[in-house]
Parts: C-alpha cells; structure tokens; sequence
C-alpha cells in the first residue's frame, strides 16, 4: 500500500559521520556499531510523491503484497552517534532528493 516507512539519508551524512569518527579519538569505540541515518521516517508514498514532484513525472506505484520478513516500519535510532560522535544530520530528505535529481 505505500505506507510502508523508511529512514533514507544523504550519502553526504554518512560522510559526515565516517569523519567525525575519525577526528574525535573513537579508538576506545573500536568495533562498535554506530547508526547513521536521518532519524525521520518517511513513506514510500512519500517518496515516490517527492520525486514526481522534482522530475515533474507521474509515476504511479504497483504495489505488491509484502514478502516473507518484509519490515513494515523502519527508524534508525542515531541517539549514540549524536552522543558520542556530536553527529547531527545536515542533509534531510527533501534536500537529498533534489541534490540527487539535480534541482
């Protein structure tokens, strides 16, 4: 149905994060996982809305009935890499799309 929710990021946070990591003494980090993401939740309606509206195209999705293990809602919890890393996403997904699609 397209309802299903994502939590997309720019590559230019994840960038921003690899770099924080780097300048900021993470040797006692060593091998832990940190999540880097937007934090934000956003349909897949949402999506395909958002990029019609940047490519003036009208795509119409063909949904399809979920897979076996399909995960209806995903959100990254970034609270330890905005801990530990000061890690603030700078990029959101509006502006990652038109950056993506050169607008």
């Amino acid at each position: 149905d397209g309802e299903q929710s994502r939590d997309f990021t720019f590559v230019k946070n994840v960038v921003d994060a690899n770099l924080l990591a780097c300048g900021n003494g993470m040797e006692e980090f060593s091998g832990e996982v940190f999540n880097v993401a937007s934090g934000k939740r956003i349909t897949i309606n949402n999506l395909i809305e958002n990029i019609n509206k940047l490519t003036k195209f009208d795509v119409k999705p063909k949904y399809e009935s979920p897979r076996p293990g399909d995960v209806k809602h995903s959100l990254a919890n970034i609270g330890k890499a905005r801990q530990f890393l000061n890690y603030e996403p700078t990029v959101d997904f509006y502006g990652g799309l038109e950056r993506l699609v050169g607008g």
